[in-house]
């Protein structure tokens, strides 16, 4: 279990994709450039098998904004993605707004 006050600590923010590139050497991962409205950043994403780049670009998402950068793979991720996993890990689904007109950096309460 999680306390409230923990929960509480992360930031989670609309994004939205503006380039996707495949990471040489591994089958499940991306290197994505992401938009926050006013910054930009690179997330390491294992989602490769899942989507293909052009069904990711211009997609918006939910990260979670305030992680520590972490290396993966090379890449220094600056936030992470989320995303609804089925068990066995056959079914991937981003979370997305379902409006497009909430402004990216939008704060997800």
């Amino acid at each position: 279990m999680v306390s409230f006050e923990e929960f509480a600590k992360l930031d989670f923010r609309v994004a939205k994709i503006i380039d996707v590139q495949p990471v040489p050497g591994a089958t499940k991962l991306y290197q994505l450039k992401i938009s926050l409205g006013n910054e930009e950043r690179t997330l390491a994403a294992g989602i490769a098998q899942h989507y293909a780049p052009d069904e990711l670009l211009g997609k918006r998402i939910i990260i979670v904004a305030n992680l520590d950068p972490r290396k993966v793979r090379g890449i220094e991720s600056q936030g992470m993605l989320l995303a609804a996993v089925s068990e066995d890990e056959s079914i991937v689904s981003l979370v997305a707004p379902d409006n497009e007109d909430v402004p990216l950096g939008s704060k997800v309460t």
